[in-house]
C-alpha cells in the first residue's frame, strides 16, 4: 500500500487537471486597470521569494554533518514541489478564498486556480492579475514549513516529513494567513500589523520548531561539526538577496513603499549580522561567519513584520536587538536538553516575536499611512502595541499546540524517528541512497 499511494495520488492529481480544467475567462466590470510596473515587480519579486528556499537549503545544508547534507537540502527543495500541487488545488482557497468566520477560506472559491483568468485582480493589490499574487503568496507557503526543518535535522523519516508538511500547510499555515492577511481575517479586522509574515512564516515555523525539537527528542550524537561553512555563507547571500523580493514585494507594487521596504530590510540585517558578530566578541568568542550569517537571517527575519511600517533608523535598532536577544536564546537553548539542530526557534522564532514586538513599538503612519493601524509605543500610543501583544501570545499558542499535535498525528500514520542505525549512517544513505 505504501508504495502504491504516491501513485495513487499523482492519478488523483491528473484526474483533477482532466476535470476542472477551470478555462473560464473572468471579467470584472469595475476593475482597475493593470499597472505594469507593479505586474513587473511582482513577477522579479515572486521569482525572488522562490529562490530563498534553495537558498535556505544551502544555509541548513552547510550547518549538519556531511552524513546528512542531502537530506536537509531535500527537505526545503520538496516543498517548492509539494506545497505548489496543494496551493494549486486548494491552498490558495483556505489562505485567501472566500471568508469562513474570520479564520478559514473556503477550499472551493479558487479550487485548481478557479477565476484567476482574464482580469481579476486581489483586492489589497488591484493593480497586479490575481494569478500573479496568488503565485507570489505561494512562495510564502513553500518556504515557511521549509523553515522548521532545521529543528528536526538528522532524525526525521522523508516519508513522515511528507505527510507533516501536508498537515501543517492545511491546518497551520493556511489559517494563519487567512487570519491575518485576508480583509475580512480576525487578526487583520483587529489591526494586527504583519507586512511580510512575522506571525505568519516565522513565528509559525519557529513555534513548530520548538515542538519538532521536542516531540522528537535528542539525536544520539548530537555535537557535531559542520560539513560546509561555504555552503552557509552561499544560502545567506540568496537568503538575503531573495528577501528583498519577499519584504518590498509586499508592497504590491513598484512604488516607494516597495523602496522603503526594500531599505529596511537592508539596514536591518546589515545591523544585525554585526551586532551578532560583536555579541560574540563581547562574551570573548573569535568573530565568526557562521555567526555573521546568523545574525544576517534574524535581522531579515525580525524586520520582516515591520518592513513597511518603521522608519529606516528604527530598522536598525530592530536590528540589533533581534540579534542580542536570539544570541541570548541559542546561549540559553545550549544549557538545555533541547535538540532544536539548527536553532531554528531561537533564530526564526525569537527573531518573529521581536519584530512582531517592536513593529508595535516603531510602526509609523508617515511611512505607510494607508495601511498603519496606528502610532506605535514610541509616539505615545499604546493600543497598537497591545493589539501585537497580544497576537503575538495567540500566535505562538495555536501554532506551538497545532504543531506538537500534528506531529502527533503524523507519528501515529508513519513513524517520525529514524532508527537509531539509521541515524548513525546518515539520512543521506538510509534515505535517499545517496552521498555528498
Amino acid at each position: 500500500m505504501k508504495k502504491i499511494l504516491p501513485f495513487l495520488i499523482l492519478l488523483i492529481v491528473v484526474a483533477l487537471g482532466l476535470i476542472y480544467p477551470t478555462s473560464e475567462v473572468t471579467t470584472v466590470a469595475d476593475a482597475k486597470a493593470f499597472d505594469t510596473g507593479d505586474t513587473a515587480w511582482l513577477l522579479v519579486s515572486t521569482a525572488l521569494v522562490l529562490l530563498m528556499t534553495p537558498g535556505l537549503a544551502f544555509f541548513y545544508g552547510g550547518m549538519v554533518r556531511k552524513k546528512n547534507v542531502i537530506s536537509t537540502m531535500l527537505q526545503s527543495f520538496v516543498c517548492m514541489g509539494l506545497i505548489t500541487v496543494i496551493w494549486v488545488i486548494f491552498g490558495f482557497s483556505l489562505a485567501f478564498g472566500e471568508d469562513i468566520g474570520g479564520v478559514i477560506g473556503n477550499p472551493a472559491t479558487f479550487f485548481m486556480m478557479k477565476g484567476t483568468l482574464g482580469n481579476a485582480s486581489w483586492s489589497l493589490m488591484p493593480t497586479v492579475p490575481l494569478i500573479l499574487f496568488a503565485m507570489f503568496q505561494l512562495k510564502f507557503a513553500v518556504i515557511t514549513p521549509a523553515l522548521i526543518t532545521g529543528a528536526f535535522a538528522e532524525r526525521i523519516k522523508f516519508n513522515s516529513y511528507l505527510i507533516f508538511l501536508c498537515l501543517f500547510m492545511v491546518f497551520i499555515y493556511s489559517p494563519l494567513a487567512h487570519l491575518t492577511w485576508h480583509p475580512d481575517g480576525l487578526l487583520f479586522q483587529k489591526g494586527v500589523l504583519d507586512f511580510a509574515g512575522g506571525t505568519v512564516v516565522h513565528m509559525s515555523a519557529g513555534w513548530a520548531a520548538l515542538a519538532s525539537a521536542l516531540y522528537l527528542k535528542k539525536r544520539n550524537a548530537p555535537d557535531h561539526t559542520p560539513a560546509r561553512v561555504s555552503y552557509v555563507i552561499l544560502g545567506t547571500g540568496l537568503l538575503w538577496f531573495g528577501w528583498f523580493g519577499f519584504n518590498a514585494g509586499s508592497a504590491g507594487g513598484a512604488g516607494f513603499l516597495a523602496a522603503h521596504a526594500l531599505t529596511t530590510t537592508t539596514t536591518a540585517s546589515a545591523a544585525a549580522a554585526m551586532a551578532w558578530i560583536f555579541f560574540d566578541m563581547f562574551r570573548g568568542k573569535k568573530p565568526s561567519a557562521i555567526g555573521a550569517c546568523i545574525g544576517a537571517v534574524v535581522g531579515l527575519v525580525a524586520i520582516t513584520p515591520a518592513a513597511g511600517y518603521v522608519t529606516v533608523p528604527h530598522s536598525l535598532i530592530i536590528g540589533i536587538v533581534a540579534a542580542v536577544v536570539s544570541n541570548l536564546v541559542v546561549i540559553w537553548r545550549s544549557r538545555t536538553s533541547i535538540d532544536d539542530t539548527l536553532d531554528v526557534f531561537p533564530c526564526h522564532g525569537v527573531g518573529g516575536m521581536v519584530g512582531m514586538l517592536l513593529t508595535g513599538v516603531f510602526a509609523t503612519q508617515n511611512v505607510n499611512s494607508a495601511n498603519t493601524t496606528g502610532n506605535g509605543l514610541f509616539f505615545g500610543d499604546t493600543k497598537l502595541f497591545i493589539i501585537q501583544l497580544v497576537a503575538l501570545v495567540g500566535v505562538s499558542v495555536f501554532a506551538f499546540a497545532g504543531a506538537f499535535l500534528l506531529l502527533k498525528v503524523t507519528d501515529l500514520i508513519s513513524p517520525l524517528r529514524v532508527s537509531e542505525e539509521e541515524e548513525a549512517l546518515g539520512l543521506d544513505m538510509s534515505q535517499h541512497d545517496e552521498e555528498l
